[in-house]
């Protein structure tokens, strides 16, 4: 799924774990990731911790989408920090899930709170011959 991320690779992200449930970011971030305040632009932000929701809520092998997601932000990221999104499964049942997301610069300061609210559609990420669709 992530070679085929193509938002993600522009932006650098890359996978430092990944677990049923559960996935970890990072991405650095550069001058034209700024907003108009010097401060790292929310959007990257938000694109950070929902690719790292993303990863979660896929590690089952079965195709899941984004039915809604909020974020809050809680302090600024800068040129040249590294951001890590660190995403946990809060809860899963049929096609649904809950999955929380903490961003966190090099400094282990959370900087942002993600919650994203998965679906779960057709198909797989990833054919094993063993998946049957819902």
């Amino acid at each position: 799924m992530h070679e085929n991320d193509h938002a993600a690779q522009a932006m650098g992200i890359e996978i430092t774990e990944i677990s049923p449930g559960n996935a970890s970011l990072t991405m650095t971030v550069r001058k034209d990731m700024l907003n108009g305040h010097a401060m790292s632009h929310g959007g990257f932000m938000f694109a950070l911790c929902d690719t790292a929701f993303a990863h979660a809520c896929n590690s089952y092998n079965r195709v899941t989408v984004a039915s809604g997601c909020t974020i809050d932000y809680i302090a600024p990221g800068f040129e040249g920090d590294l951001l890590t999104a660190v995403a946990r499964e809060r809860q899963r049942k049929g096609r649904t899930g809950v999955y929380d997301v903490t961003l966190y610069n090099q400094n282990n300061e959370e900087l942002a709170y993600f919650r994203g609210k998965s679906y779960q559609i057709q198909g797989s990420l990833v054919e094993t011959g063993l998946e049957t669709d819902i």
